[in-house]
Parts: structure tokens; C-alpha cells; sequence
């Protein structure tokens, strides 16, 4: 793994915090009064978690993190840019709430987290960033507790196969591609209104065969996978607002979202 592209990623990542923090779309202030920031997924599959331990890996700025906490979770919260876990450990004071947080890369998670959790969560958007899923599964399966669950909610493959710098939207990239896909592009995925920024990104398209066969290789058991047409977020050209508050495509030709639920056995 070239570091370099770490090193790039994290350097977007840490200027998109603060345009994030006062985008519409972060909602800061409904957070900071209450609001949950999780969505319909993720809440219908974990309708309790008090008392559990939960680790959240690429957790961004905290916010589903202390919303786990919120609910009775015991939290720990993970992210490359330390810029974001500054601004997540600023709210879990503010809130007066109990979250854990660490700056590290997901592959170097061992080396700051040794505690092992009921579950571990994962978001939308998440698993692109890394370029090797074997090693991600193992770190998940590490820090499970046996009988733990791991629980993922993510944007389809076929989402990640389109490039969105043309209008419309052009097919280019592989679902199954070996090579990293470079992106530079004026902006983010939630503004602020007023600061425009230059994103670098180095990311890399990862198949379901290939995410299922890495966690089952680190011993897990998958108990649960669905695909979805509505996501949460209006992060993709001409989405339609669906009666549930949900945004679909015009034509439902592929999903958008899908959920992994897991489990790593007793031995």
C-alpha cells in the first residue's frame, strides 16, 4: 500500500471537516439539541444498544458515534483525519457524553484500540477508501468480542462505477478493479454555502464477492445481506425523494444501498 495516498486522503479529509461541520447536510445544531444523526437502516437493525460496546470505525467528526453513546452505547470512535477527531472529542465534551475517540488509520487500529466490542460499525462510504479488505477484516474480527456482530450499511458497487465529474454521469470504471481511481474535483459532498475547496481522492471499487469472501476468510459468519433502492443521503446526481424521506433513482435500475451483518462465532 502506497502511503502517499493516505497522506493525500487525509489532507482532503481534514479540510472537509470544517465545511462539513456547518453544511446543512451535518445538521450541527439539531445534533447538538437531540437529533439522532443515524439513519433508518442501521436503527431498525440496533434499536437498543445500551450497555453494549460498539467501535465505529471511520467514524468522520463523531457524530454516529455519540449518537450510538446517546442511545446507552459504550462508544469508541475511529478516523484517519485528525482534524475530525479533534472536532469529535470537542462534542463528546459539550454533550457530556462518554465516547472514546483515536486519529489512526483503520489498518493501524490495533495499535491504538485493544479492546474487543459487541459491535462493530461501519457507514456509508466507508470501505472504498482502503485498498486491501483481507487486512480490514481482520481488524474487524480482532476486535470483536466472540459472538460479536460487525454491522455495515454502504453505498452499492454499482454506485462507485460512474463517474460523476461528467454530466450525465458516464460508466468508466470496473466493479471489480484492481487499480486506484484518482479523483480531483472544486468541492465536497456537503457544503457549507461558502467555502469552496480543491478534493484530492484516491479510492478503490470493491465487488460483493470480494468484501463477503474477506470477512469470511477472518472467521466471521455473515447472517444478513440486503440491497436497497433508497439511500439516505442526496449525495448523487438526480435523485428522487421518495415518500419515505428516502432518495431513489428515476428509473430503480440498481440499488443504491446495501446491509452486511455478521458475527464471529464462539469457537
Amino acid at each position: 500500500m502506497d502511503s502517499n495516498y493516505f497522506k493525500i486522503n487525509k489532507e482532503t479529509w481534514n479540510k472537509k471537516v470544517a465545511i462539513h461541520a456547518k453544511s446543512d447536510m451535518y445538521a450541527m445544531e439539531s445534533f447538538k439539541s437531540g437529533k439522532s444523526s443515524l439513519m433508518k437502516y442501521e436503527l431498525n437493525r440496533f434499536p437498543n444498544v445500551t450497555g453494549k460496546s460498539l467501535l465505529h470505525l471511520q467514524c468522520h467528526f463523531g457524530q454516529d458515534t455519540l449518537s450510538w453513546a446517546r442511545m446507552g452505547a459504550k462508544a469508541t470512535g475511529i478516523d484517519l483525519s485528525d482534524e475530525a477527531i479533534k472536532l469529535a472529542k470537542s462534542l463528546n465534551t459539550e454533550l457530556n457524553l462518554d465516547a472514546q475517540f483515536h486519529s489512526c488509520n483503520v489498518y493501524d487500529v490495533n495499535n491504538h484500540v485493544t479492546d474487543t466490542f459487541d459491535i462493530v460499525f461501519t457507514s456509508y462510504g466507508v470501505i472504498g477508501w482502503l485498498p486491501d479488505l483481507n487486512k480490514w477484516a481482520e481488524i474487524i474480527a480482532s476486535r470483536l468480542n466472540e459472538g460479536g456482530t460487525f454491522y455495515m450499511v454502504e453505498f452499492h458497487p454499482i454506485v462507485w462505477m460512474f463517474n460523476y465529474l461528467e454530466t450525465p454521469p458516464t460508466l468508466k470504471y470496473a466493479y471489480n478493479q484492481d487499480e486506484v481511481i484518482y479523483e480531483e474535483y472544486e468541492g465536497t459532498y456537503a457544503e457549507d454555502g461558502e467555502t469552496k475547496m480543491v478534493s484530492k481522492e484516491y479510492a478503490w471499487n470493491h465487488g460483493f464477492g470480494e468484501v463477503i469472501s474477506a470477512l469470511i476468510n477472518a472467521g466471521l459468519t455473515i447472517d444478513l445481506f440486503e440491497e436497497h433502492d433508497a439511500s439516505p443521503y442526496d449525495v448523487l446526481p438526480d435523485l428522487i425523494k421518495n415518500s419515505a424521506g428516502l432518495y431513489e433513482t428515476k428509473d430503480k435500475l440498481y440499488p443504491l444501498i446495501y446491509e452486511l451483518k455478521a458475527t464471529k462465532k464462539p469457537r
